[in-house]
């Protein structure tokens, strides 16, 4: 796909955001030590002060679920296999997060006073089962930074041009500005307002594609472009070759890896304990469980907008660009021009 924005946007978008967000983030932490009091300490430093909300909990969740595969792969998986595709992509990632919601009870009641998964585990387990899961921890959270900024990068790359590996090295600067300034507290912020973003451009897109767009016919037309399309281009594996079924072979199969995978990634990734430990005792269980409902409507909403109508315009795709999740980068730019690159680019430069 080629570059529909200048590489000039592309720069700005990258630092801009991310040093707004730096910025805003900053004032957020420093008006609350100046008008709640709160103490700069270590403690605090690491656990946000361990008081934080069931509101925040939740949004700061729905954000570090969000990741650059939420907006590509939950749209690659709408073109390929229909509407069963985003349904089963956001059932299957929520779970976890609701049932990780009923570990944080015990985490409550048994380690009020921890700071990391691993150190429970050396307390309970040992060194040797300690080692372990470290390990395992570290390999996590490396598989993660890396989908979240190689995702964001590839994106920005291939909508203006901006050179992939620089890209990679300027998304992670704005957390590194407002966590070296407001510790776990200032990614709480951070990730609400990430989370508020995120959630208007869905509602942007939804808007303009189902309701606003003269070429798509809003959800009539929608409709029949798509039965259309399964006649020209049926879905193996799917009942009657439909875009329209939750009679899907393929998407079954990909919900229960999904499923499986994502146990490992929520389970094993300490920014999810992190955030338990954080909260209050009586928010914790409340904010999972709201935050994995809440994140379901991104991925299902998004792809069941950009996915399909990639479908219903017939948007040109080699399978390698389809492979690479550039499914939701071309519908956008193609349906809604610069603005739709340039809003969807925002949520890929989101530190």
């Amino acid at each position: 796909m080629t570059s529909i924005l200048s590489e000039g946007i592309g720069y700005v978008i990258l630092l801009g955001v991310g040093l707004v967000m730096a910025i805003s983030v900053t004032l957020l932490v420093q008006v609350e030590h100046k008008w709640l009091g709160t103490r700069k300490t270590f403690e605090w430093f690491y656990t946000a002060g361990r008081n934080v909300k069931t509101g925040l909990i939740a949004a700061s969740l729905v954000s570090a679920w969000t990741w650059a595969a939420t907006l590509l792969q939950s749209s690659t998986v709408a073109y390929q296999f229909g509407i069963s595709g985003p349904f089963w992509y956001a059932a299957g990632a929520s779970i976890q997060m609701v049932l990780f919601g009923i570990l944080v009870i015990e985490l409550k009641r048994k380690a009020p006073s921890s700071h990391t998964f691993p150190e429970i585990i050396n307390a309970r387990f040992g060194v040797s089962t300690h080692k372990v899961f470290l390990f395992f921890a570290l390999m996590t959270n490396t598989i993660v930074t890396a989908m979240l900024v190689l995702g964001g990068a590839a994106v920005i790359h291939s909508l203006t041009g901006v050179n992939i590996y620089l890209a990679s090295f300027l998304i992670p600067v704005g957390v590194i500005v407002y966590t070296f300034f407001g510790g776990l507290k200032a990614t709480f912020f951070a990730e609400y307002l990430n989370a508020a973003f995120i959630f208007g451009v869905v509602l942007v897109f939804v808007t303009s594609i189902y309701f606003l767009n003269p070429d798509l016919g809003g959800v009539v037309g929608m409709y029949e472009k798509l039965t259309e399309a399964a006649s020209l281009r049926p879905v193996a594996g799917n009942s009657e070759g439909a875009y329209l079924t939750m009679a899907s072979t393929g998407a079954l199969v990909f919900g229960i890896i999904n499923i499986v995978g994502n146990f490992g990634t929520i389970f094993v990734d300490q920014a999810y304990w992190q955030k338990a430990i954080a909260a209050r005792p009586r928010s914790a269980v409340k904010g999972f469980l709201i935050g994995g409902l809440a994140w379901f409507a991104i991925p299902f909403a998004l792809a069941t907008t950009l996915g399909l109508a990639a479908v219903a315009i017939d948007v040109p795709l080699t399978p390698e660009q389809i492979e690479s999740g550039l499914v939701a980068p071309a519908a956008a730019s193609l349906i809604l021009g610069d603005a739709g690159a340039i809003v969807l680019l925002s949520c890929y430069s989101l530190p």
